[in-house]
């Protein structure tokens, strides 16, 4: 078993990621999704937590040796990265949503160095815009953004376009259609379903997925 199977199974073992195709679940836009993720329950599992604190580790030494920080995207990427920057020994610091209105009125936390050498650790990438802002206000900082490591990515042509614009390699523990695959596999959703995903995936909101 391959790291991005390893991952699709935790994650629907303890319904981080959910998959309801015959009740879409409505997102904040107004778009129906066949999925809901919530990767903060990875926190609450020792196993899952195990597995994916590792992952992300052993990623950042291959993809990332030279790295020298570790921020964590707030509010879902902060745990984790504080969880591996530990295990590699590692200074970690995180990234707010937006400036703080009071006191030095941070947007980054943790005593960053200008020219360090960091990684972004995200629990969720969908369409970009939420991580790439955490890497614009580090490249602000002065941070030189080796890339991003995130738990779960659904692979929006959107989402890997603004990266590919912006300049910043993601790599993620698992993503939308190893996570889909291996829910038909066991029982979760039936096979017919995985096109269905996809094609959720593929075009958000297209909605003819829906009762196909």
């Amino acid at each position: 078993m391959n790291t991005k199977e390893l991952i699709a199974k935790d994650l629907l073992s303890i319904k981080a990621v959910f998959f309801r195709p015959d009740e879409p679940f409505t997102w904040a836009s107004g778009i129906k999704s066949p999925v809901y993720c919530d990767n903060r329950l990875t926190l609450s599992s020792h196993k899952v937590r195990t597995d994916i604190e590792n992952a992300i580790a052993e990623t950042i030494k291959t993809e990332y040796p030279e790295a020298e920080a570790l921020m964590g995207a707030a509010m879902g990427g902060i745990p984790h990265a504080a969880i591996v920057a530990q295990m590699l020994e590692l200074p970690m610091g995180f990234v707010r949503a937006s400036a703080k209105d009071h006191g030095r009125q941070n947007r980054v936390e943790g005593g960053l160095v200008p020219g360090q050498k960091v990684v972004v650790i995200e629990d969720l990438i969908s369409t970009g815009g939420s991580v790439l802002e955490v890497v614009d206000a580090l490249r602000e900082a002065g941070a030189e953004v080796l890339g991003i490591v995130s738990i779960f990515t659904y692979g929006m042509q959107k989402g890997i376009d603004r990266l590919a614009a912006a300049g910043v390699k993601n790599t993620s523990m698992t993503d939308f259609d190893t996570v889909a695959r291996i829910a038909a596999e066991e029982n979760y959703i039936k096979p017919e379903d995985v096109q269905r995903l996809i094609a959720f995936r593929n075009n958000p909101s297209d909605e003819s997925w829906i009762g196909a």
